[in-house]
C-alpha cells in the first residue's frame, strides 16, 4: 500500500462521507513528499480532533510509515 492510498483509508475511517476523501501527492525540494489531505467542509472537525489530536496523530503514524520505507513525508489537510 502506497502512502496517498494509506492516507485515504485512515482519513476514510473518520468522516461521515468517505467518497468524497481525496489525497494529491507532491514532491518539495528537498525530497520530502506532501500530502494534501481533502474532505468535506462538514468532516474538517473529525479530521482535525479536539485541539489538532487527530491531525496530529495522522501525522505520527503517515511520518513513521515513510520512515520503514526511507521516505520523509509531510500531511497537509485542505
Amino acid at each position: 500500500m502506497d502512502m496517498q492510498e494509506l492516507l485515504k483509508t485512515i482519513a476514510a475511517g473518520l468522516v461521515e462521507n468517505p467518497e468524497a476523501v481525496t489525497v494529491d501527492s507532491e514532491e518539495a525540494e528537498d525530497g520530502t513528499t506532501v500530502l494534501h489531505l481533502h474532505v468535506q467542509e462538514g468532516d474538517m472537525g473529525r479530521v482535525i480532533g479536539k485541539q489538532g489530536r487527530i491531525a496530529r496523530a495522522i501525522r505520527v503514524v503517515m511520518r513513521a510509515a515513510a520512515n520503514r520505507s526511507g521516505g520523509k513525508i509531510l500531511v497537509e489537510i485542505d
